[in-house]
């Protein structure tokens, strides 16, 4: 999809919630703009985002945190960050002329840190930055964040591409983002605000810093932003299909540490409480070994097949959750003390989990990233 289409599929959506069609904003540019004009001209979208909350067990004490965000849409549709947002009834949103206007969340993932804010449009209307398809984008391209960093707004850091589609271990499990890396800084404050091209245009949201590197850190691309944008307008958040089952691939070391009969697939760990694999009796594992400084927790089911899929690697896992939808009923087969059963699961809706929201709290990537293992090697986990 060229960034035209990208554009007419935005502002279908937004049309359909809003009730107006706005204007295209995805025009040729002039992509040798001096960075000066360039900021000028992008700026004036990037809004300065305080959220508010309120601690349920002491009403006198107020939760506030301040980010960024970027106007996408005439009709007031504005993109940030949901570790920004989420759960924060309370929203003020000001625009880069100084007005304050109330925000209100039209949708949020927590699982990639994404979500839309709606402000009702002033009577001279709202700036707009042009999204365009991260899919160009390669390592050494100039890209530059404009944010409100520490509250020092519209600030504008300049770097380059460190890697695209960087899938940070031990992330999100089977929801695993393709992130792009930058070494603009990006700070508290900054976070929700865009990521632009040599071209002024989008091609991601700042979500989060390695703390203790220098000039590490991600951005959300629009790439990944196209397919959540018809969820968060529809139902204000992204519909999963679930499982409810944590586990890791059954290795050749493990089958020759263990010297146990095992088959290829997952090693399912444990099983989500309500989920329905708990529902089904699928069962987690009960033993805990350690297998060249890799922990698995052994004595459980062995997912090998879905609907007839094999699932012993990657590819045919990923393969397999593709076509996987809520509401519908899968066949696994399963493999337990030298057996063989099938059982039949109706799939669920994947609620939002507290791993989800609670590493968002701070610019650092969710989940605990390049947590390691104690022979060094990233974690290979699959929760879906």
């Amino acid at each position: 999809m060229n960034r035209l289409a990208f554009h007419a599929v935005l502002v279908g959506f937004a049309a359909a919630h809003a009730g107006s069609a706005p204007p295209l904003a995805g025009l040729p540019l002039n992509c040798r703009e001096s960075v000066s004009e360039l900021y000028e001209r992008v700026s004036p979208a990037v809004v300065s985002i305080v959220a508010t909350a309120i601690d349920p067990y002491d009403s006198s004490r107020m939760q506030r945190q301040s980010g960024s965000g970027v106007i996408i849409n005439s009709s007031g549709l504005i993109l940030t960050n949901s570790h920004l947002v989420y759960e924060h009834p309370v929203l003020q949103v000001t625009l880069d002329d100084g007005k304050t206007l109330a925000g209100q969340l039209a949708g949020a993932d927590p699982l990639f840190d994404i979500a839309l804010v709606r402000v009702a449009p002033p009577s001279n209307g709202l700036p707009i930055a042009a999204l365009s398809l991260a899919d160009h984008l390669l390592p050494g391209d100039e890209v530059y964040a404009i944010g409100n960093p520490f509250g020092l707004e519209q600030t504008l850091t300049r770097g380059i591409v460190s890697a695209v589609n960087r899938i940070l271990p031990g992330v999100s499990w089977s929801f695993r983002e393709p992130l792009i890396q930058t070494d603009a800084a990006i700070n508290e404050g900054s976070s929700g605000g865009p990521l632009i091209d040599r071209c002024g245009e989008v091609v991601g949201i700042t979500t989060a810093i390695l703390p203790e590197a220098q000039g590490i850190g991600f951005a959300v691309p629009t790439t990944l932003i196209r397919d959540l944008l018809p969820d968060l307008l529809t139902h204000g958040r992204v519909v999963r299909p679930w499982l409810g089952v944590q586990g890791q691939f059954v290795s050749t070391e493990l089958k020759q540490i263990l010297r146990l009969p095992l088959v290829d697939g997952l090693l399912i760990e444990m099983v989500e409480p309500g989920s329905p694999a708990s529902q089904s009796g699928i069962q987690g594992g009960n033993l805990d070994v350690t297998v060249g400084g890799r922990p698995f927790l052994v004595g459980g089911d062995i997912l090998t097949e879905m609907d007839g899929t094999p699932v012993g690697d990657q590819d045919h896992l990923n393969h397999a959750l593709s076509v996987m939808k809520v509401g519908t009923s899968v066949r696994l087969t399963l493999y337990r003390d030298q057996k063989v059963r099938h059982v039949d699961v109706v799939i669920t809706e994947r609620p939002v989990q507290k791993t989800d929201v609670a590493g968002q709290r701070t610019m650092i990537p969710r989940a605990e990233p390049l947590r390691r293992d104690a022979a060094g090697l990233p974690r290979q986990r699959q929760g879906f």
